[in-house]
């Protein structure tokens, strides 16, 4: 399981843990007074404010029509009764025939901002009647959360299948980057390592480059051929002292360049097409002709060679053969 898919399984379960209690204490409030509609909205107001963060509380019958009104705090907007809530996105999934089921997050058209619901199952006896759905904004669930961190781990990616499946009709054409690879490898060294440069990305068959500037990380700059192999291109940024936050070496810049010159060359018809190193979070990318894509961390990176590579690009060429 990737640290993204349980980063988002923890914080559900962390909502339904926090909801099963209170939901399962007002589905057993609502069974009697289910078929009189203004005693269900007494009820589903009285326990509003015991469900928090809940924005809106609503029922709905097994036919997928809101048999209440829409509940907020202190309120019952009684507009909503008799509406088809079948088209909603949290019925495209199955619905709970006991306990609870939390939505995937969808766009509220209500209250336009992203939402989950949690709907708990409403059963008389044996007999399901139907479903009370609590929303939760998003904005409120995650309000105090810090950003995913990025994986710090080889991950592969496999490429475009129409790209994989003509991989032998094409080979490396030496471009004009090519040509100038170690001065232009230099003068990228230079400006990451004196001008502030924290990210780039270099296109090798298409002889371009991005910068990405620790003084504007904001926006990036995009040079072609022409500007990217003259090495006063270092004049048009400002000096900037290497950062201490730096995940990355100085030494480590050159050694991967190395291997991204010797990734270039070793095939002409596997061979990498596009590259990518950050300093900060000390990451990188590489992009091969078959359009399969890796991402791992500087010093593993550093830590394989070229024989490890050779391998996988064997691997990717009987993949395109099969």
């Amino acid at each position: 399981m990737t640290p993204v898919k349980q980063i988002i399984l923890a914080k559900k379960d962390a909502l339904a843990s926090t909801v099963a209690e209170p939901l399962s204490l007002l589905a057993r409030h609502c069974i009697p007074v289910w078929d009189d509609i203004d005693a269900l909205d007494r009820v589903l107001l009285e326990h509003i404010d015991q469900i928090t963060n809940c924005e809106f509380l609503y029922a709905w019958d097994l036919e997928g029509q809101e048999i209440s009104s829409l509940i907020l705090p202190g309120q019952a907007d009684k507009s909503w009764r008799g509406r088809d809530l079948s088209k909603r996105p949290y019925l495209k999934n199955n619905l709970p025939f006991k306990g609870i089921m939390l939505s995937s997050v969808y766009h509220s058209q209500f209250s336009d901002r992203e939402c989950v619901t949690a709907l708990q199952a409403v059963r008389r006896d044996e007999a399901l009647l139907g479903f009370i759905a609590a929303d939760f904004s998003l904005d409120k669930l995650v309000a105090d959360e810090g950003l995913i961190k990025e994986p710090q781990h080889w991950q592969q990616f496999k490429g475009d299948p129409a790209v994989r499946g003509t991989l032998f009709m094409q080979q490396r054409i030496q471009s004009r980057l090519d040509e100038n690879i170690d001065s232009v490898h230099a003068t990228i060294y230079d400006l990451m390592t004196q001008h502030g440069i924290f990210h780039c990305k270099i296109h090798y068959s298409s002889g371009r480059c991005s910068f990405w500037v620790l003084n504007d990380p904001y926006t990036y700059q995009v040079h072609g051929v022409d500007e990217i192999v003259d090495p006063d291109i270092v004049l048009a940024y400002p000096l900037h002292r290497y950062p201490e936050r730096a995940k990355v070496s100085p030494h480590q810049i050159r050694e991967v360049f190395s291997e991204f010159k010797a990734l270039r060359f070793a095939d002409e018809t596997i061979y990498l097409r596009s590259a990518s190193i950050n300093i900060m979070n000390g990451m990188l990318g590489l992009t091969f002709s078959c359009d399969g894509s890796h991402y791992m961390p500087v010093e593993e990176f550093i830590e394989k060679n070229l024989g490890f590579w050779i391998g996988e690009l064997a691997s990717d060429r009987q993949t395109a053969r099969d």
